[in-house]
């Protein structure tokens, strides 16, 4: 029933309508979603502020939005670890407010103190299995379409774009799910799954496992392959501005949970997906509607891939691909959309305005950015084909990933958990970090396999070697630089120092001559800013005749828009969280991160692991329960919760439309603008 590779059972054609076609259609959906934003709310896409940190009003429901060869331990695995980097960047996100409230990316925050290849890849070689595109072109259009519409609707219209594709997504994993668990007439229940897998156990044994069984957690090339995840998330979490800038955009008081409700989220996305789709490939292979039967996929299929898309045309035929595709391609563009305005966001704050015109109008930065998006889909997908031609894959980055920047992850959140981080240790512990970790791998690879080749360097236990000595190497050469030499740097320079202090969230001293009157202490002075900052929040912005603060030399050159909010956002000082609330988000933060790591990542999986313990039939039915409830709970964070909390700016907006729309038939007046700015 296939060609090819046993997997093309879509026209090549296909490809290109799904990756143009429905691209297409969400730049339409985005542009339009958009245009009602900029209408009805006062949160307008043509300024800095609002195009690369989301105003920073980002609620927390809408940043929460194959590895068969395993066997169970894979999809468990990957949801802990992925699931850990995610809850660890809650701390993060909280120390941002307090230390950083005024950044716009992490360089900046680095530079205060001391003065997404991977899934574009993945998908391209996908879509070119299922379809026989051409995965040059698909590298190249995949980033192109989602640029357009990030570059209308910057950093706003990726959270949006996130929480439309995460409808579908879990659509699309619901269908599959119900279909294994359920309805379909080639497995339909748990136990018929089960005696599926013991028979795959029996043909297929996985070396290393127990018994060669698919129903252990006994999995030695899965525990290591766990460490190389666990090494790699904080690469991926930790260095990644696409999170840095979500933690930015969210509003001071619910970061924190934003976080951690992501985390829970996360976790039950791989975990049910993956114990489907990956253990369904297993035990579909001797079905004769499987699109290789009757052999099993190659290691470099499953390497790329390909096992859940091969489930699914196993369940689906045609249609299973056509909803894979889309799944894929939801997945895709979802994270290709953050990494675009992420990368853009660096080069126009940290490249253009740091170094090139530090004066630039809001209007200019937007520009700016708006070329940086561009700039950097096109590098992304000349990179993907570089990568694809040498013949590398999805699987292959994801395990050497830590190996190439891991080093610089703890270092670079060490500069805000540890106020003693000198820069001379910030400077210098990744570069030796990354020194460290290629030199145990490449010798470790040389000594176990013999050479140096893709499929020697992408072996996990090789790769092990260079994750651990990059991420352990960077974070001890952090310490010892620091203890060794201790100094900050400090600049002198005015500019400097006006732009750390506006990172900082620290009021400049004003020209203003001090008015006469009664004197008040610091305590009472920062009542009084705190008495201000509520009498903000609640009563929206100042007043459109009156002029925004100017709390810095930097205020005073903002260009005033005629959008009273984004002015007021433009110009006003960004004051660090009030310390007691701090306190507060650390707790929470650090007592969640403790029981998630002794319960997900230590007690239950290791329990398993050590007793080597074979899944019996009512077990694994339990288990599969489970991972189908987490994916439920998933769902109602990600789908459910943010329409929830954002019910007022719908509702807002609703309203809009319907008077815009009886003012085109005549039955009323046009309406007019009212700003709406707690979207």
């Amino acid at each position: 029933m296939a060609e090819g590779n046993g997997l093309q059972v879509l026209p090549p054609g296909a490809g290109y309508g799904i990756v143009i076609g429905i691209g297409g259609f969400f730049a339409a959906l985005m542009l339009s979603i958009t245009w009602m934003q900029n209408r009805y709310t006062a949160f307008s896409t043509h300024q800095a502020e609002e195009f690369n940190t989301a105003s920073r009003s980002i609620k927390p429901g809408l940043i929460a939005a194959g590895i068969v060869s395993y066997g169970i331990c894979g999809p468990m695995w990957y949801g802990a670890t992925g699931s850990f980097q995610i809850l660890l960047f809650a701390i993060i996100a909280i120390k941002i407010k307090a230390h950083a409230p005024g950044a716009h990316t992490f360089p900046e925050i680095v530079l205060a103190r001391h003065v997404g290849a991977c899934l574009v890849l993945g998908g391209s070689q996908v879509v070119a299995a299922l379809t026989n595109m051409n995965v040059y072109a698909a590298c190249f259009l995949i980033p192109l379409v989602v640029a357009v519409y990030v570059i209308v609707g910057g950093l706003r219209s990726t959270f949006l774009c996130d929480y439309t594709h995460t409808v579908i997504l879990f659509l699309a994993i619901f269908i599959f799910g119900f279909l294994l668990y359920s309805t379909s007439p080639i497995i339909g229940s748990p136990s018929a799954f089960y005696d599926l897998l013991v028979s795959a156990s029996q043909q297929m044994p996985i070396a290393r496992n127990t018994e060669g069984s698919y129903l252990t957690f006994r999995s030695v090339d899965g525990l290591i392959f766990a460490v190389d995840l666990l090494v790699a998330g904080f690469s991926t979490v930790w260095l990644d501005q696409a999170y840095w800038q979500r933690a930015i955009a969210s509003r001071p008081e619910t970061s924190v949970r934003a976080y951690l409700l992501g985390g829970v989220a996360w976790y039950g996305i791989p975990f049910g997906f993956a114990t489907a789709m990956g253990l369904g490939c297993a035990a579909l292979t001797s079905n004769p509607s499987f699109p290789t039967y009757p052999q099993p996929l190659t290691s470099a299929q499953n390497a790329a891939g390909l096992s859940s898309p091969a489930t699914a045309i196993a369940l689906l035929g045609k249609g299973g691909a056509v909803l894979m595709l889309l799944l894929l391609f939801m997945a895709v563009t979802s994270s290709t959309s953050a990494e675009l305005i992420a990368v853009s966001s660096l080069l126009t704050f940290d490249v253009y305005k740091t170094y090139i015109h530090p004066a630039s109008s809001s209007q200019r930065l937007v520009q700016i950015s708006h070329a940086g998006i561009v700039i950097y889909a096109l590098v992304l997908a000349t990179f993907c084909c570089i990568l694809n031609a040498a013949g590398v894959n999805l699987t292959w980055l994801l395990t050497v990933l830590g190996v190439i920047v891991g080093a610089a992850g703890l270092p670079v959140g060490l500069v805000l958990l540890w106020p003693r981080m000198s820069t001379v240790a910030t400077i210098a512990s990744p570069w030796i970090g990354l020194a460290m970790g290629l030199i145990a791998w490449f010798v470790t690879t040389v000594k176990r396999s013999g050479s140096i080749t893709v499929d020697t360097t992408g072996d996990v236990t090789n790769a092990v070697a260079g994750n651990l000595a990059s991420c352990g190497g960077g974070a001890v050469v952090a310490f010892v630089l620091t203890f060794i030499f201790p100094k900050q740097h400090v600049s002198t320079h005015v500019r400097d120092i006006e732009r750390a202090n506006k990172i900082k969230g620290i009021k400049a001293p004003t020209a203003e001559p001090a008015s006469p009157g009664p004197q008040h202490s610091p305590e009472e002075v920062t009542d009084a800013e705190k008495a201000a900052e509520i009498s903000t929040a609640k009563d929206g912005p100042p007043d459109k005749h009156e002029k925004p603060p100017k709390s810095s030399a930097e205020a005073e050159a903002v260009v005033p828009t005629g959008n009273e909010l984004v002015d007021y956002l433009e110009a006003k000082q960004m004051e660090p969280m009030d310390p007691e609330l701090v306190k507060k988000g650390e707790k929470l933060a650090v007592a969640f991160n403790w029981v998630y790591l002794l319960i997900a990542l230590i007690l239950v999986p290791f329990t398993l692991f050590g007793t080597g313990y074979i899944f019996n039939k009512a077990f694994f039915t339990g288990w599969i329960v489970v991972s189908f409830i987490w994916v439920w709970v998933s769902m109602l964070i990600c789908v459910i919760y943010p329409v929830v909390e954002s019910a007022g700016a719908l509702k807002h907006i609703t309203g809009g439309l319907w008077m815009d729309t009886m003012s085109l038939s005549g039955r009323s007046k046009p309406r007019a603008r009212q700003a709406y700015g707690t979207a």
